[in-house]
């Protein structure tokens, strides 16, 4: 007989299991029915009448009912190695991650890593990482010791072998999203370092044991990846690969990117200097310019009041985007220019030039604060 949290655990995970279904439907489901359970024993008629779900979806849902075995096992696997659950109404489901409209359902972790940490940044690059981006790994993640981050990635080989084996040199807290079950660890001869892991920081993922590492489960893993981070860090990347849907996925998020620029002609920047060209992340060549952009810099976070610059002459465009601030409060860049009708361009130079000045701070999110 299962105990009253094991059975709500029992159709949390139940839910994931019903194939052709994903975290969206899964949020649209719940929301209808009230509970996971409820998606289980409502009536054909009833899943009928929820927007969106048509006869496919529902016949995969009654005809589907026996992940309910499966789930069953899950939970003694769970059991069996105190791997926590965190569904995703719980109060300690990762809050930049619950922002995130197709973030899991539910995701599994172990170790004892904060995932609500006041500051989270994730790193990511090539498996085929060279010495020069090694070094620039390390030398980034202990530029962030002050910090005190959560460094996240995917315990792939190269550079995200490199960022967990730093965060765990420089005593920084290391997580690593899988994109399997919490069975293995892949690659295999990772195992020891997820097990130091474990100890410090630790794993997750929103796969049920006896999952394979298969392809298309990658890009399910990176946009964890992506959401639970404040920003993402690219360190060498080729044209093509996980690192840059990563970037791609934080940037959906309304996330910060940052990224280190390489040798042109160099393979293995060729992703970097791209993203850094069509402006989907910022150069970055130390720890500083991400805490600089961030808002992290100790300027920033010693609480010690800003004074303004007297007897400045403003432009026409940063009056409008002071007003706004002023009327508005925090506020976008895009809130800016719908508000005031101008261009883009113009209210970003305008920003600028306002946060040179001291009068406004670009906060984590590309978010606008008048000082």
């Amino acid at each position: 007989m299962l105990l009253t949290d094991d059975r709500t655990l029992l159709y949390q995970i139940a839910m994931t299991l019903l194939p052709g279904i994903g975290d969206i439907n899964a949020r649209k489901l719940i929301s209808f029915t009230g509970s996971p359970e409820a998606v289980f024993v409502e009536k054909r008629s009833h899943l009928l009448r929820i927007p969106g779900m048509g006869d496919a979806t529902v016949d995969l849902i009654i005809s589907n009912r026996n992940v309910l075995e499966r789930a069953a096992r899950e939970i003694e696997f769970v059991r069996k190695y105190n791997i926590s659950t965190l569904f995703y109404a719980d109060p300690g489901y990762p809050e930049r991650l619950k922002q995130c409209s197709d973030s899991p359902v539910l995701i599994y972790t172990l170790g004892n890593a904060d995932l609500n940490k006041a500051k989270i940044v994730s790193i990511v690059g090539t498996r085929r990482a060279t010495e020069y981006g090694k070094e620039i790994c390390r030398k980034l993640v202990n530029g962030l010791v002050e910090q005190d981050v959560l460094v996240v990635s995917g315990l792939a080989y190269g550079i995200d072998t490199c960022a967990h084996k730093a965060a765990l040199d420089e005593g920084l807290q290391t997580t690593g999203v899988l994109a399997h079950g919490l069975d293995r660890v892949y690659p295999p001869l990772n195992k020891a370092l997820a097990q130091r892991m474990i100890g410090q920081g630790g794993l997750v993922t929103e796969f049920i044991s006896e999952t394979n590492p298969d392809r298309e489960n990658f890009p399910k893993r990176n946009r964890v990846i992506a959401g639970l981070a404040d920003a993402t860090v690219v360190i060498e990347a080729g044209s093509k690969g996980g690192a840059l849907i990563t970037a791609d996925i934080s940037n959906s998020y309304n996330r910060d990117v940052f990224a280190v620029p390489g040798r042109i002609g160099d393979p293995v920047s060729e992703g970097c200097n791209h993203l850094i060209k069509t402006n989907r992340a910022a150069l970055v060549q130390s720890a500083a310019d991400i805490c600089y952009i961030m808002g992290w810099d100790k300027k920033k976070t010693n609480n010690v009041p800003v004074q303004r610059s007297l007897f400045i002459n403003l432009e026409p465009d940063q009056e409008t985007a002071i007003a706004i601030l002023k009327e508005f409060g925090d506020c976008s860049l895009d809130k800016i220019c719908l508000t005031s009708g101008l261009q883009t361009s113009k209210v970003a130079s305008a920003l600028l030039s306002l946060e040179f000045e001291g009068i406004v701070r670009c906060l984590p999110g590309k978010i606008y604060r008048l000082i």
